[in-house]
């Protein structure tokens, strides 16, 4: 935990003891509804906490370039050149260019 985190720790629980001295003073002299607000207004910001707080695992998400393995550059370059043709990734694989080995002429018989 760095010190931006612990002075953000700091001030969610020092929101939060304030909020619940806004509840005790509105339950003692304000209407009832008002305290119930602040009462729950006083749990957000220890529920932030209690966020902040919890290690959190590496994102799973796209790596940056020149990160990821060789081997998944491998993969990559193998799919590509694997592929026919420009109309065929452009149209899901339902189109080949004329000039593709791949193309299968249509037939008319239905």
């Amino acid at each position: 935990m760095n010190h931006l985190q612990r002075l953000l720790g700091a001030l969610y629980v020092t929101t939060s003891a304030g909020l619940a001295l806004t509840t005790v003073l509105e339950f003692r002299h304000g209407p009832w509804w008002a305290a119930g607000l602040f009462a729950v207004a006083s749990l957000v910001p220890l529920v932030a906490a209690v966020r902040e707080s919890e290690p959190r695992a590496p994102a799973a998400g796209p790596r940056l370039r020149g990160v990821g393995t060789g081997a998944d550059d491998d993969v990559v370059r193998a799919e590509l050149d694997a592929a026919c043709c420009e109309p065929w990734w452009t149209s899901c694989g339902t189109e080949h260019d004329v000039t593709c080995p791949r193309r299968v002429p249509r037939s008319s018989a239905a």
